[in-house]
């Protein structure tokens, strides 16, 4: 019996929608996308939650080189949900998903203390944290020249100042629009408090990761039962460097969204954009950075160790 991709089912609902009114394609999208990430993470072994340009396509890429390498793998294909999985069951099933968006709100809504006790509640759960600042500005060259037509259109449908990708600035995005620096620090701080509240669940940070990352990723193999030899992780994290990455998607080496070259010419489009821990401050004037600090200081849990 032919079993479809959870890609191809993705791209069965957005390819026959398009033709329709905004709002009732957004309405269906939305709901059967939701049903879609929903199965997808029921099915999963690790549950990965993060905001866009948090490390999760990073974190991805090091973690199927170790499959790729033990499996014999292309390394040109990456987990996202089942790809690797449907070629040879040892390999886990990932959902990653940043649990607020549109359609991806139905898995966040499952995971917070608040919820009827469900088999999300019951997976691997691994939040990815990053300096709020940081994720802002790499979110706004995400959104504004990456992001795909029908995720952005489902995005703007759910906040009450929809984006226009074309005529904002980093300023007013990272300030003052709906998915901004004040809504990231909640984000952080809501998903902080999820990760409390759950049975398998650990935070681990953007900067620890670049810090330390073999330490790091082999937290994550720990959370999920998983183990691998201090040799295969270190080839894995020498894949995944930031140069090697950054020559291989320039070269057009990937063929998946989260990481396909979108413009030669353009560095700021690229996936490997600039993966810098506190680069935000080459991007605003002294009087900016220090007030964007001063939010980050009255409001994120200090728990999560960016407040200083």
């Amino acid at each position: 019996m032919l079993q479809l991709s959870d890609g191809i089912k993705k791209a069965l609902v957005i390819a026959p929608t398009e033709i329709l009114p905004s709002k009732l394609r957004v309405s269906l999208r939305k709901k059967h996308l939701g049903q879609l990430e929903l199965a997808r993470a029921q099915r999963a072994n690790l549950l990965i939650i993060g905001h866009p340009k948090s490390g999760n396509t990073w974190l991805k890429v090091m973690m199927s080189r170790l499959y790729q390498v033990r499996y014999g793998l292309p390394s040109s294909k990456l987990i996202n949900t089942d790809e690797l999985a449907r070629k040879h069951p040892g390999i886990p099933r990932l959902a990653a998903t940043n649990g607020c968006y549109s359609y991806e709100q139905v898995v966040g809504n499952l995971l917070t203390p608040q919820a009827h006790d469900n088999i999300l509640k019951r997976k691997p759960v691994l939040f990815l944290a990053r300096q709020p600042i940081d994720i802002a500005v790499s979110w706004y060259h995400q959104f504004t020249k990456r992001q795909s037509r029908a995720k952005q259109e489902l995005i703007n449908h759910s906040i009450d100042h929809p984006i226009d990708r074309h005529s904002i600035g980093l300023w007013d995005f990272v300030r003052h629009s709906d998915i901004g620096l004040p809504f990231l620090i909640n984000y952080l701080n809501t998903w902080y408090d999820n990760v409390q509240a759950l049975d398998s669940a650990a935070i681990i940070r953007y900067e620890d990761l670049r810090a330390e990352p073999a330490e790091t990723l082999a937290k994550v193999f720990q959370l999920m039962g998983e183990t691998f030899t201090e040799q295969e992780i270190d080839e894995a994290v020498a894949f995944g460097s930031f140069d090697n990455l950054r020559k291989l998607e320039t070269s057009g080496h990937f063929r998946q969204g989260g990481m396909r070259l979108q413009n030669a010419n353009d560095p700021t489009t690229f996936k490997t954009r600039r993966g810098k821990v506190g680069g935000y401050k080459d991007d605003f004037s002294e009087a900016q950075v220090a007030e964007l600090e001063q939010l980050v200081r009255d409001h994120l849990n200090p728990a999560l160790g960016y407040r200083l």
